[in-house]
C-alpha cells in the first residue's frame, strides 16, 4: 500500500546537485550521461519534479563563477533537449503541469548562493531569461548579498544589494530560497518578503541544534508567507549521534515541521550528494567534510519510497503524505513559479 501511494503521488525533490556530476563530463556527453546515470534513479524513485541547483565549487570562485554558472545552465538545457521524450525544463507552473500530463519529469533550474551574480543584481534578470526560477543568495560563508549560516555569529542581515536582490526576484517570479541563509538574514527576508519564500533543503533546529537548520519561529514565518519548508535528509542535520540517524529520525523532522508550519507547507529537499561527491572528488583527494553523506537506504532518489513507507507507518493520513511528497511544492510552483509582478 505505501509503495502504491508513493507512485500515485506527485513526488517533488527540491534539491539534488546532480548537475555537478553531469557537468564534470565533456559537453557532448551531458544528455547521454543524464539518461544513463540519473534518469533511471529518478524514475525508480518516482520523482516527478526535480529542482536542479546550480552550485559553484570553490575552484571556480570568484573569477570563474559566472562562467561556470552559465555552463551549468547550458548543461540543464542540453539535458532537456537531449531527453525531450522524458524530461522538460519548466518556466512556470503550467509548464510543470504539462510535463506531468505527458509523463515527463519536470526540471526546474535554481541558483545556490548565486556567486556568479554577487552585487550585480541586474544579472538576476539575465539568469531569469535563461530559465532560473529559484535562487538563494548565500551558502556557508559571506557573499556580497548576505551571510550564510556558518557566519551566524556576525548577526548580519541582508546587505543593500541583498535587499535589492530580494525585490528583483519577487518582481521576476524567481522564488527566494532561504536555505543556507544566516539567522539574521532569514529574519530580514521574512520582514521584507511580499511573496512566498521557500527553504529548499533545511531541517528542524528544535530536533538538531545545527546552524543549517530552521528554528520553529523561522518555520512559522516561512509558512506565513505562503511558502514551503523542504526537509533535508543529510544525517549531520538530523541528529548529533550518527547512530540516531535513521528513517524514523527523518520522519521526526518531517512531523515536527508539519506540526509547526501546517501540513500544507512541508516538502522534501533530500540533498542527495553522496554519489555526486564520490563522482567529482578525484581519487587523490580526501573529502573535506567529516560527516556521513546519506541515511542507509537513502543514498539517492531510488530510496524515496522508503520515506513514504515510514510516514505511512508513523500514522500520517494519505492526503498529508501526498502533500509532503510533492503536492505542496506543486501548489507553490503553480501559484508563484515564473509569475512576474
Amino acid at each position: 500500500m505505501p509503495l502504491a501511494l508513493h507512485h500515485r503521488s506527485v513526488v517533488a525533490d527540491a534539491h539534488n546537485d546532480l548537475l555537478m556530476a553531469v557537468t564534470a563530463r565533456p559537453p557532448h556527453r551531458w544528455a547521454e550521461f543524464f539518461r544513463e546515470r540519473w534518469l533511471p534513479q529518478l524514475r525508480d524513485g518516482g520523482v516527478d519534479v526535480q529542482v536542479l541547483p546550480v552550485f559553484i565549487s570553490d575552484q571556480f570562485r570568484p573569477d570563474g563563477a559566472l562562467r561556470e554558472t552559465l555552463r551549468m545552465i547550458e548543461c540543464a538545457h542540453t539535458i532537456a533537449e537531449g531527453n525531450a521524450d522524458t524530461v522538460r525544463l519548466c518556466l512556470d507552473g503550467a509548464d510543470v503541469d504539462a510535463a506531468l500530463a505527458e509523463d515527463k519529469i519536470a526540471l526546474v533550474l535554481a541558483l545556490e548562493s548565486a556567486p556568479g551574480v554577487d552585487a550585480d543584481v541586474e544579472l538576476f534578470a539575465t539568469l531569469h531569461r535563461l530559465g532560473v526560477r529559484v535562487a538563494s543568495i548565500a551558502h556557508w560563508g559571506r557573499t556580497p548579498l548576505a551571510d550564510g549560516s556558518g557566519e551566524d555569529a556576525t548577526g548580519s542581515r541582508l546587505t543593500a544589494a541583498g535587499v535589492e536582490a530580494l525585490g528583483e526576484m519577487e518582481r521576476l517570479g524567481i522564488l527566494f530560497d532561504v536555505s543556507h541563509l544566516g539567522a539574521s538574514g532569514v529574519a530580514h527576508v521574512l520582514e521584507l518578503a511580499t511573496r512566498p519564500v521557500i527553504a529548499t533543503h533545511s531541517s528542524a533546529r528544535a530536533l538538531r541544534d545545527h546552524h543549517r537548520n530552521l528554528t520553529d519561529s523561522q518555520i512559522r514565518g516561512i509558512a506565513a508567507t505562503g511558502g514551503t519548508v523542504c526537509v533535508n535528509f543529510l544525517p549531520e542535520f538530523l541528529a548529533a549521534d550518527p547512530a540516531d540517524c535513521t528513517l524514523d529520525r527523518l520522519a521526526d523532522h518531517i512531523l515536527h515541521i508539519t506540526e509547526i508550519a501546517g501540513a500544507d507547507h512541508v516538502g522534501l529537499g533530500p540533498d542527495f550528494i553522496q554519489e555526486v561527491n564520490e563522482d567529482i572528488t578525484p581519487p587523490c583527494c580526501e573529502d573535506r567534510y567529516d560527516f556521513e553523506w546519506a541515511l542507509p537506504g537513502l543514498e539517492g532518489p531510488r530510496g524515496l519510497p522508503l520515506v513514504t513507507e515510514t510516514l505511512h507507518r508513523r500514522g500520517l493520513p494519505e492526503d498529508t503524505i501526498r502533500g509532503i511528497l510533492g503536492g505542496n511544492v506543486m501548489d507553490l510552483f503553480r501559484r508563484e513559479l515564473g509569475r512576474s509582478t
